[in-house]
């Protein structure tokens, strides 16, 4: 392995903060070892081979011993489990320390792309609980949105806006969560190309960004509500000086996350550090905060409600969902199942941000019957009495590459196609041939 060149500009800015040792820091960034870790999905047990230990912080995060190839495991696919670092996974914690997860909740993961921690925060809040999924950057919201339709909650609205747009939901929410974009330095061990765009200069322009994302998100947070605020950087003026920071111009009280000093994790001023030298995994900063200051919320007024389903539309819709505690909406001919616990907050964001996905995409009313939407397969409100084919192995890697399937089956019509009992997604099956509906922009390119 080479010795990966850490910038000298780093190591001095880090000597001093607690927790440092430059000499075994240089040497677990020049070791080339590589973690792999990830976290089960709680909705869809599903049954890991691979030789696992468990990751001491999160109930259902594990290390990997070998980094196997996701691309080509269908319970990947099948959003059994999300592949995530482990020192993030420590949001857990923070929740858990924090906040009542029994309690119906309002929670907003801020820069929530690709996932990873919105789809940790579902499988901790309450089913009538709400998250609020959001990414600034086009882009990455489509990629947070693929994942948060495998994950296969109906308890979410993914959105793509600016923190400032949250101004309007003054008091609204109970917990938010802002991984704040950062200069990086934590990841450089799994990704050295990133070492190259670091720069001391960059470090303070993120501290101001991470400064103005607060603070445009702040009057969304309400009274006694909890602020976690991370980073994946080591730089103490993207850390402990916005702890400061934050004491200083807001009315806050700052919560220290009891640790068990076994784990490595290092108490740095208002929050956690973990140094990939003394735990394992990589880069990571968190701290908490209760808010001392604002009013209770205050319902804002409904801007033109969704346009529920007609009685007819729905006795077709109770074929493929099970309806119980759903409301459905369409949208042009697109119908959504939303938690009814849940309908007026999904109204009342779908006036007041852009919202690009809510609930579960149930499918499209086509002349008095119901295409299939890939998001009803990834989620749990399937009606019981919808047909599931088994896929060898084989069989399955082809269907995600969406490529033909010959199957010798007697069954007829729309099925879930599946690997060990969980669904990938839709086939229709004709007398002379199957129709893979597996999404074209989801599969498979490469070939096993």
């Amino acid at each position: 392995f080479y010795a990966m060149q850490l910038p000298a500009a780093l190591l001095n800015s880090l000597q001093g903060l607690k927790g440092f040792d430059k000499e075994s820091f240089e040497e677990v960034h020049s070791s080339g070892q590589q973690i792999t870790s990830i976290r089960l999905n709680p909705f869809k047990k599903a049954d890991f081979q691979n030789q696992k230990s468990e990751i001491p912080w999160t109930e259902h995060g594990y290390y990997l011993e070998t980094r196997p190839s996701f691309t080509f495991d269908p319970l990947f696919h099948a959003g059994c489990y999300y592949v995530q670092e482990a020192s993030s996974m420590f949001l857990e914690q923070a929740f858990r320390k924090t906040t009542d997860l029994s309690k119906q909740l309002r929670v907003l993961d801020l820069c929530a792309a690709p996932g990873g921690k919105s789809t940790h925060i579902q499988s901790l809040i309450s089913k009538d609980s709400l998250l609020v999924s959001n990414e600034v950057i086009r882009s990455r919201a489509a990629v947070l949105k693929d994942n948060i339709v495998k994950w296969g909650s109906p308890n979410v609205v993914v959105t793509n806006n600016d923190p400032k747009d949250f101004a309007r939901l003054q008091n609204y929410f109970d917990v938010i969560v802002v991984d704040a974009p950062c200069s990086g330095s934590g990841l450089f061990r799994r990704d050295p190309a990133a070492i190259t765009e670091w720069s001391e200069n960059n470090v303070q322009l993120c501290s101001q960004r991470q400064q103005r994302i607060l603070a445009d998100i702040w009057p969304a947070l309400k009274n006694d509500g909890i602020l976690i605020y991370s980073t994946c950087s080591y730089s103490r003026q993207e850390d402990e000086e916005i702890v400061s920071w934050l004491k200083t111009e807001f009315s806050v009280a700052a919560i220290t996350l009891p640790v068990d000093p076994g784990l490595g994790i290092t108490i740095s001023d208002g929050g956690c550090r973990f140094w990939p030298d003394k735990v394992k995994g990589e880069g990571f900063f968190i701290a908490c905060f209760q808010k001392k200051e604002g009013d209770d919320y205050v319902a804002l007024k409904i801007k033109g409600k969704a346009e529920p389903i007609t009685n007819k539309e729905r006795t077709i819709i109770n074929n493929w969902v099970k309806s119980d505690g759903l409301s459905f909406v369409k949208h042009a001919e697109t119908v959504y199942a939303w938690p009814e616990i849940l309908y007026n907050d999904f109204n009342l964001l779908l006036g007041q941000l852009r919202v690009i996905y809510s609930g579960v995409l149930t499918g499209v009313l086509m002349r008095d019957k119901l295409v299939p939407d890939h998001a009803l397969a990834m989620s749990d409100i399937f009606s019981a009495s919808v047909g599931k084919i088994e896929l060898a192995y084989e069989d399955a890697i082809k269907y995600l590459q969406r490529k033909e399937l010959r199957l010798d089956t007697q069954f007829r019509g729309w099925h879930l196609a599946a690997f060990q009992g969980h669904p990938l997604g839709w086939i229709n099956i004709l007398p002379n041939r199957i129709n893979n509906y597996y999404p074209k922009e989801l599969r498979i390119l490469k070939e096993l």
